[in-house]
């Protein structure tokens, strides 16, 4: 029969369990810098936390956040894209070409998305059959993609074509396009955690010859990474072009790729492959989301405002790699 000091024990001891899976998350690091990050800049300045800079935020995070879902799972795997930046430009372009000689959005949709999974496929089979790196095909991919760009818009910004049922569903709107990327963020995170195609990403990424000897297609998960993550990069596109009504050969770029895997790698993925998690992405595109836009509130030259942004990301970093350290410790 349980005494009341056993009895008055159990809920101490569950608190403590929970307490610690929580710590014990990869993502728990990064998580507090995030909130440190918050209560600064409020403090800072109280329009941060008004309604319509929320809107900002998470408008302006949402694309970062469906690149940063594809890098992570790409990383994971071992391999690395530079060109969703492009993908990221170039899909809204071929849906405008399409739907300007009439075959309709839809037909658009469906052919855009077709030629991003096009690039990513092309990136995977140069990469896993004539074995160069990643990081050198799609740099040079990267390129190319600009040029097709350029070409397809004559260097110039194009209305965005669009209908109101299309529109609404596909990111016309406040938060609709936050709406997809969370989706996709939630949809990405049970495929790596709950799924074989998940596991089998860990494992190439982690051990790609013992990943083999196990029976996983090596080849297959590898390539297929680079279309999840060059068809997320055309999706978000697509958002973004909806939601401003524009559409820009330029738009994306460097900048979408840079924070997309720095927003994967803060939130906890290796970038040699075999580690990461979804939802450390989305920590990671926050602390990004909220650093630029903090240092805008609170009156940061915008000269200067890459070089305090490059310095709070590597602290941001170091602080996450010191509290997992102490975390490691203390279980």
């Amino acid at each position: 029969m349980a005494t009341a000091e056993t009895t008055e024990r159990r809920p101490a001891d569950a608190g403590r369990r929970i307490a610690s899976h929580v710590i014990a998350r990869r993502e728990f690091g990064i998580f507090l810098v995030l909130v440190a990050l918050i209560l600064y800049f409020n403090a800072r300045n109280s329009a941060f936390t008004s309604r319509g800079n929320w809107a900002t935020l998470v408008e302006y995070g949402s694309p970062i956040l469906i690149a940063a879902v594809g890098e992570t799972m790409l990383l994971i795997c071992g391999e690395i894209d530079l060109s969703v930046g492009h993908v990221y430009a170039l899909t809204p372009l071929v849906l405008y070409q399409v739907a300007e000689r009439g075959y309709g959005l839809w037909a658009g949709l469906f052919v855009g998305l077709a030629v991003a999974g096009l690039v990513g496929l092309t990136n995977g089979l140069i990469t896993v059959f004539l074995r160069v790196p990643s990081l050198i095909v799609t740099l040079g991919m990267f390129s190319v993609l600009n040029g097709i760009s350029l070409l397809l818009s004559d260097g110039s910004q194009q209305t965005t074509p669009t209908s109101p049922t299309f529109g609404k569903i596909f990111g016309v709107g406040d938060y609709h396009t936050f709406y997809w990327a969370f989706g996709l963020m939630l949809i990405m995170h049970f495929v790596l955690t709950m799924t074989p195609w998940g596991l089998h990403t860990i494992s190439v990424g982690g051990n790609r010859i013992g990943a083999s000897e196990s029976g996983v297609n090596v080849d297959w998960v590898r390539i297929g990474s680079f279309m999840q993550c060059s068809l997320l990069g055309g999706f978000g596109g697509i958002l973004t072009a909806q939601h401003i009504g524009t559409t820009d050969p330029l738009q994306g770029g460097t900048g979408l790729m840079f924070y997309g895997v720095a927003g994967a790698v803060i939130g906890g993925t290796a970038l040699m492959g075999g580690s990461g998690t979804v939802l450390g992405a989305f920590v990671g595109v926050a602390v990004l989301t909220v650093l630029n836009n903090g240092f805008t509130l609170i009156g940061v030259d915008a000269f200067y405002n890459d070089l305090f942004i490059g310095i709070a990301i590597l602290l941001s970093m170091a602080l996450g790699y010191f509290i997992a350290r102490a975390r490691g410790r203390v279980q």
